[in-house]
C-alpha cells in the first residue's frame, strides 16, 4: 500500500466515529473518481476484518473467505469484533489454523477499525446494527460485505444508499442467490419483451419446524452476562434498541423479536425478492400492504408464522411475497407474469433453467410462441459466488460490479420492510421513488390507473423496456365502435 493511500485511509479511521450517519460519506469522491484510485492498487492484499461473525457470519463469510484465501486471492483475515468470548476466539482459532494469520480480537468493531488498518469489513450483526456498522465503515473508508437485510429499517436503507453512492466504496449485500447468472438473463429477455408486458411477480419462502422458526438456534449455558457484552449487543448507547434484562433467548433467537429483526420478512422474504427485482429491474415500490398473523407458533416470539406483501410499483408491476412457517411442503410457484407468456422458476438456487409458458395464440396472435424450457449456467455454491464477485469489484474498484449492490438492497428493504411495518401497524405504505418520502396518505394509487385508462394511454413498462408495443396492446373489436355516450339522443355511432 502506497504512503499516501495508507495515510489518507488512517487518517480517515481515526476520524470516522465522530461522523454522522449523514456525513458518512465525506470523503466526498464520486463512483468514478474512486474507480482509478481502488484499481491503481489492486495488486495489493486486502485486510479484512470481521464484525459480529455469528452462525451467518463465521459458517459463510469467514470459512468461505478463508477458502478464498487458500485459493490464492489477495485477501488476509485480519480482525474479529464479537461481544460473545466464546464465539470470538472460536472464529480467531478457525482463522489462525486455517491461514496463518492470528487476527486482531476486539469486543468493539470500532476499535477494530482504528487499529488494523482495514480495507474491507464483514457485517454479520443481527439486523438493527447493520446501518450504523455500514455507515461507520464506509465512512471509515472501508468496503463493505454487509449480511441481509441490508438494513431494519426503509429508513436506513435509503441512508446506506446515499452513504455508499457519495463514497465510491464498494459494498455487497448478502443475497447469494443475487449471484445466479439466471436474473440477469431474465432481465434481458424481459426487456426484449418475450412475455410482453409485464404485470406481475409472485414468490415464496415456506418453511416448516416441529419446535418453531429460529428456535432451533441453540442456547450454551456458558452465554451469560460475564462472557456476552449485552450491552453492546443491544446498542441502548446508541439508541438501537430498549435496555432489558439479559436473556439467552433474545440473543440467539434474536430473529423471533421485533427490537433486532422481522422474521420472515427480512430473513426470507428479502432473499426471493431481492432476486425477483434484479429479474425485473423494478426498484422502489409505489405502494405495499402487508398481511398475517400468529396463528400457531405460540411460543412468546412476536413476528408472525404467516405473513403475505403485495408490492405494486409505479411501472404497472405487482409483486406478491406469501408463506407460512408452518407448512413446507406446498409452496406456490416463484413466476414472472406477462400478458404473452409467464416464466416459472424452480424454488430454492439451484436452478438449470426455467420454463416459458405461452399463452393462446388467440390471445398473443403469435402462432410460433410455445412453452419452452430455456437452459441456464448451475451455480452449486452461491455463497462462494457472491463473495468472489465482491473480491473482484473491490479489486477492480467498480462498485457496480457486485451482484447486489446497495440501490438493489435498499429497494427489497423498502418492499419487506414496508410489509413489515404494514402488518405492525395496519396501514397501508405509498413512496415516492424520487424523493423517497414514505406516507400513509393515499396520492391518488387507484385514480393514476383509471386516468391512465380512460386516456387510452400506453402501458407502462420495467425500466431498459426495449420492445416497442409488444405484448402491449389491446386489439379494438370492430363493435367498440358502437361504443360512447349518446348525448342529446345522438348515436355515437354515425357522428
Amino acid at each position: 500500500m502506497s504512503d499516501e493511500k495508507q495515510t489518507k485511509n488512517q487518517t480517515n479511521r481515526r476520524n470516522f466515529m465522530t461522523q454522522s450517519a449523514g456525513v458518512a460519506a465525506a470523503a466526498s469522491v464520486g463512483l468514478s473518481a474512486t474507480r482509478a484510485t481502488a484499481a491503481a492498487g489492486s495488486n495489493e492484499r486486502m485486510r479484512i476484518g470481521f464484525i459480529g461473525p455469528g452462525g451467518r457470519g463465521y459458517g459463510a463469510h469467514v470459512k468461505t473467505l478463508c477458502k478464498l484465501h487458500a485459493e490464492g486471492r489477495k485477501i488476509d483475515l485480519v480482525g474479529v469484533a464479537e461481544v460473545y468470548q466464546t464465539q470470538r476466539d472460536k472464529v480467531a482459532d478457525h482463522i489462525k489454523k486455517a491461514t496463518g494469520t492470528d487476527p486482531g480480537r476486539y469486543v468493539d468493531y470500532r476499535d477494530m477499525i482504528e487499529k488494523e488498518n482495514l480495507d474491507a469489513v464483514c457485517i454479520g450483526t443481527p439486523d438493527h446494527w447493520h446501518h450504523k456498522q455500514t455507515v461507520d465503515s464506509i465512512a471509515a473508508g472501508l468496503n463493505v460485505y454487509c449480511e441481509k437485510p441490508m438494513t431494519k429499517t426503509v429508513e436506513e436503507a435509503f441512508s446506506v444508499e446515499k452513504a455508499w453512492r457519495e463514497s465510491g466504496k464498494v459494498m455487497q449485500v448478502g443475497v447469494q442467490s443475487t449471484s445466479l447468472p439466471v436474473w440477469n438473463e431474465v432481465n434481458t429477455l424481459l426487456k426484449d419483451g418475450k412475455l410482453g408486458k409485464v404485470l406481475g411477480f409472485q414468490t415464496e419462502y415456506f418453511r416448516n419446524s416441529d419446535m418453531g422458526q429460529w428456535r432451533y438456534y441453540k442456547l450454551e449455558a456458558d452465554m451469560t452476562p460475564k462472557t456476552i457484552d449485552w450491552e453492546r449487543w443491544l446498542g441502548t448507547n446508541e439508541g438501537l434498541a430498549p435496555d432489558m434484562p439479559f436473556d439467552r433467548e433474545k440473543y440467539k433467537q434474536w430473529r423471533r423479536f421485533w427490537p433486532f429483526g422481522s422474521g420472515m420478512f427480512t430473513d426470507l422474504f428479502v432473499h426471493r425478492t431481492t432476486s425477483m427485482l434484479k429479474a425485473t429491474g423494478l426498484r422502489i415500490p409505489g405502494r405495499v400492504v402487508g398481511a398475517g398473523g400468529l396463528y400457531m407458533e405460540y411460543d412468546g416470539r412476536d413476528v408472525p408464522d404467516v405473513a403475505t406483501v403485495v408490492a405494486d410499483f409505479n411501472e404497472g408491476v405487482q409483486g406478491l411475497v406469501t408463506a407460512t412457517m408452518c407448512n413446507q411442503e406446498s409452496r406456490i410457484d416463484q413466476l414472472i407474469r406477462g400478458h404473452f407468456g409467464t416464466f416459472r422458476f424452480g424454488n430454492g438456487e439451484e436452478f438449470d433453467g426455467f420454463d416459458f409458458v405461452a399463452e393462446r395464440p388467440q390471445v398473443t396472435h403469435e402462432r410460433d410462441y410455445k412453452d419452452e424450457r430455456i437452459a441456464t449456467e448451475k451455480v452449486g455454491n452461491t455463497t462462494y459466488a457472491h463473495f468472489a464477485n465482491w473480491l473482484d469489484a473491490c479489486e477492480a474498484g467498480e462498485p457496480m460490479m457486485c451482484n447486489n449492490p446497495p440501490d438493489l438492497g435498499a429497494a427489497a428493504i423498502a418492499v419487506v420492510n414496508l410489509g413489515a411495518e404494514s402488518y405492525r401497524q395496519g396501514k397501508v405504505f405509498f413512496v415516492d421513488p424520487e424523493t423517497r418520502e414514505i406516507s400513509t396518505t393515499d396520492p391518488g394509487w387507484a385514480k393514476k390507473w383509471e386516468q391512465l385508462s380512460e386516456a387510452r394511454a400506453n402501458p407502462k413498462h420495467i425500466p431498459g423496456w426495449n420492445a416497442g408495443d409488444f405484448g402491449s396492446k389491446l386489439v379494438e373489436p370492430e363493435y367498440m365502435n358502437l361504443a360512447g355516450p349518446w348525448i342529446d339522443g345522438k348515436d355515437p355511432a354515425k357522428s
